[in-house]
């Protein structure tokens, strides 16, 4: 007889740390992204002025390949033809995901581009080794389409804060999150690759419209850094994962989308 979700996770316990399998065991759980790649930006030409100096210019020339051409900035003169998947968040909005490099060299760079206002916000992650142990390092660069207004760094949100939701991101992986506060949240896996696995691990949230908010989240166990949009209407997610794993030496990136339940929301007595 199959065991309820319940039951199983009522038997699970504590995993140590020494036993927890490698971050490659989840791309086969996690398989490709559902959602479509986005047609909007094939043919178009942006360029985008980041808060850090650099202006750089993307050439969409379908809906997998881009050149990326600084313009201006400490990094003039940078040009890259470059593999990317955009998934269309709302109408207008996208999300743009681009793996560059390889082996301890690869950056993987996601933006989200707002078409209509021309607000964007971008995070640039690295690897970082240290006696070839490697950890992720992530910056935040917001900017704005040239000729569509100043540069507006996003607002931090508090959306998530007390919620507790369950995602499902293939036929086999399901994890929950619970939101704490406004720079921590606890994930556990219920089923799939890393069942019965859970920490507690450092977050920041960026407001992008209502019920549309930016995540992402820096693991202290695995040496991953994610980054998301989270759609609290339409009750899914749209994102990556990146990080060095330490017993391969190799670059782990999943590229994913989920659906998911928001199962309640935790408010506090006064007293």
């Amino acid at each position: 007889m199959n065991m309820s979700t319940d039951s199983k996770v009522h038997a699970q316990g504590f995993i140590a740390q020494e036993e927890w399998p490698d971050v490659s065991a989840m791309i086969d759980g996690f398989g490709a992204p559902s959602l479509p790649a986005s047609e909007a930006l094939i043919g178009r030409t942006i360029e985008i002025r980041f808060d850090d100096g650099d202006t750089t210019r993307y050439e969409f020339h379908s809906a997998d390949a881009v050149t990326s051409t600084v313009i201006a900035g400490a990094r003039a003169g940078s040009r890259d033809r470059l593999s990317y998947r955009a998934v269309e968040v709302r109408p207008g909005v996208q999300f743009i995901d681009v793996l560059t490099g390889s082996g301890a060299e690869a950056r993987a760079i996601s933006i989200v581009v707002d078409l209509v206002d021309g607000r964007v916000t971008a995070a640039d992650s690295w690897i970082t080794l240290t006696d070839g142990v490697g950890r992720t390092g992530t910056v935040f660069l917001s900017g704005r389409i040239e000729g569509m207004g100043e540069i507006e760094p996003r607002r931090s949100s508090d959306e998530l804060v007390g919620k507790r939701i369950y995602y499902r991101y293939s036929e086999t992986e399901r994890y929950e999150h619970i939101y704490l506060n406004g720079g921590t949240f606890v994930w556990h896996c219920i089923s799939g690759a890393e069942s019965g696995l859970a920490d507690v691990d450092q977050t920041k949230t960026l407001e992008l419209a209502e019920g549309l908010v930016i995540f992402y989240w820096k693991e202290s166990v695995m040496p991953v850094e994610s980054f998301l949009v989270v759609d609290l209407h339409e009750k899914r997610s749209i994102g990556r994962m990146f990080c060095w794993e330490n017993s391969t030496q190799s670059v782990v990136h999943i590229p994913f989308d989920s659906r998911f339940t928001i199962l309640n929301e935790t408010s506090y007595p006064n007293d």
